[in-house]
């Protein structure tokens, strides 16, 4: 029986050469690619096919049976500068109709970098119709914290979060776009229950606020919620629920401190008027994209929020009951590759892209 076991863990090691795959206590990883340079947003564009943005610039389109990939032309011009460039992309939720694909990058205006909203459609490798739905009053001279990630509702609305971009109390300025998450129509007109409208003291496009740098958004469609995550300071990322209209606090309240030294941003304990975060997370992991797992691959981990860490380098679950954040689990941090985004395929396996150029599959399904 020993020799039976050792075969066949020569034979399973013998298949994983092969292949290239490497074995890891909750899957299987499965090389795609690798020498993107930060390979920052992704998305199925088909079953076999992902487009894949850089942030200084350029998009690409990736097959991941082959590992091919074709650059797409016709972007605009882009600030490709710190922290800025272009940045997400996602499929939108009329595709097969209507072919739209949504983006967020930043446009250089009067000097300064704005964080914009735009969609495109993609006919043979060019992109056409190319719509800025939002240049975003949020322009500053510095060159970070521009969020952003988008996230779709089943109710034809789209959500872009912006960062403070590296102006603190931006996240109090209710006449700035800069430290919010933002709602729009998915033509970029404003609904009109959009919690702002009406107001001659906020702009309307403003869905939530006090933000210092939100990285990550996830629609949950069954409970119609949402979530996001965002970059404290030294300690203090936070996990939030987003209700329309209300303050999380940034700068007033921040659990992190300053980089020059041990002193506290704002006030560590929630104020009055102000919506406490899920989840805190001290030291900061530095988090990047936001994932609510469906369970296709691993049912046990069906509703479960995955977020990439860049600082702390490793791939974070976080167990959601109710409203609350239960608990946390941490893997492939022997890796130590900044993880940059993650998404889900149809068989419920992981995308994940990192910032070392590599994208690779984490095969759910196979423990």
């Amino acid at each position: 029986m020993i020799y039976l076991i050792r075969i066949l863990l020569f034979f399973a090691i013998f298949i994983l050469s092969i292949f290239k795959l490497e074995a890891n206590p909750i899957g299987v990883i499965e090389p795609i690619t690798k020498d993107f340079e930060i390979p920052w947003g992704l998305a199925f564009i088909s079953e076999r096919h992902l487009l894949v943005t850089q942030r200084n610039g350029h998009l690409f389109q990736l097959d991941i049976e082959s590992g091919q990939r074709k650059e797409i032309k016709g972007l605009p011009a882009i600030e490709v500068k710190g922290q800025g460039g272009l940045l997400d992309v996602r499929i939108g939720p009329k595709y097969a109709e209507q072919g739209w694909i949504y983006f967020t990058y930043v446009k250089l205006v009067k000097g300064q970098g704005r964080t914009t909203l735009a969609r495109a459609k993609i006919k043979r490798l060019i992109l056409e119709q190319w719509q800025d739905l939002l240049v975003t009053e949020s322009g500053t001279h510095t060159s970070r914290h521009f969020g952003s990630r988008i996230a779709f509702d089943q109710a034809n609305h789209v959500f872009f979060s912006v960062g403070d971009r590296g102006k603190r109390p931006n996240g109090q300025n209710l006449m700035s776009h800069a430290g919010s998450i933002l709602r729009l129509n998915l033509d970029g007109t404003i609904p009109k229950d959009n919690p702002f409208v009406g107001r001659s003291d906020a702009l309307p496009e403003i869905y939530s606020y006090g933000h210092r740098n939100p990285q990550g958004l996830a629609f949950d469609a069954k409970l119609q919620r949402l979530w996001a995550i965002e970059h404290g300071p030294r300690g203090g990322d936070e996990v939030n629920l987003i209700v329309a209209g209300h303050n999380y606090g940034w700068p007033m309240v921040s659990f992190g401190k300053e980089y020059w030294g041990p002193i506290a941003v704002g006030n560590g304990t929630v104020t009055a008027g102000v919506t406490a975060p899920e989840k805190v997370y001290t030291p900061s992991i530095a988090p990047s994209s936001l994932l609510l797992y469906s369970g296709l691959g691993l049912p046990s981990w069906r509703g479960n929020l995955l977020t990439g860490a860049l600082k702390l380098t490793h791939l974070n679950r976080l167990i959601v009951q109710g409203e609350k954040i239960t608990d946390e689990h941490r893997y492939l941090t022997e890796r130590k590759q900044r993880i940059r985004q993650i998404i889900e395929d149809k068989q419920g396996n992981l995308i994940i892209a990192t910032d070392e150029g590599e994208i690779y599959r984490l095969n759910l399904a196979i423990p």
